[in-house]
C-alpha cells in the first residue's frame, strides 16, 4: 500500500506545474516527521524525486521546499537509510544540488 501511495505522489514531486510541485514538496515536509523510519521501503524512490529537479530549481519556493524536505529527512530518519541514496544522487548531480547534497553527506 505504501508503494502505491508514494508511487503516485512521486509524480507530483516532479510535476512540471511549479505550484503543484511546491505544494507536493511542502506536503512531503509535513509527512516526514509523522512517518519517520516507516518511509524506509520507499526512500530509494523518493530521494531522486525530491532531489533531481528541485534542488537545482531556479524557483526560490521550490528550492526552499526541497531543502526543507532534505533537512527533515536528515532529522527524522535513521541516517544509515539515507547514506546510499544520497551518495548515489551526489555522484550524478551538478551545481548547487551537488553542493547541497555533499554538505548533507559530510
Amino acid at each position: 500500500m505504501l508503494f502505491q501511495i508514494f508511487d503516485a505522489f512521486k509524480a507530483r514531486l516532479n510535476e512540471s506545474n511549479s505550484k503543484v510541485n511546491q505544494v507536493a514538496l511542502e506536503a512531503m515536509h509535513k509527512m516526514i516527521p509523522l512517518l519517520k523510519d516507516n518511509l524506509s521501503p520507499v526512500i530509494n524512490m523518493l530521494i531522486p524525486a525530491i532531489v533531481d529537479n528541485n534542488l537545482n530549481s531556479k524557483n526560490p519556493g521550490i528550492y526552499a521546499a526541497a531543502t526543507n524536505v532534505i533537512q527533515a529527512l536528515c532529522q527524522h530518519l535513521d541516517n544509515s537509510l539515507l547514506l546510499q541514496p544520497f551518495c548515489t544522487k551526489a555522484q550524478f548531480l551538478s551545481g548547487k544540488a551537488k553542493q547541497d547534497l555533499t554538505e548533507k553527506l559530510a
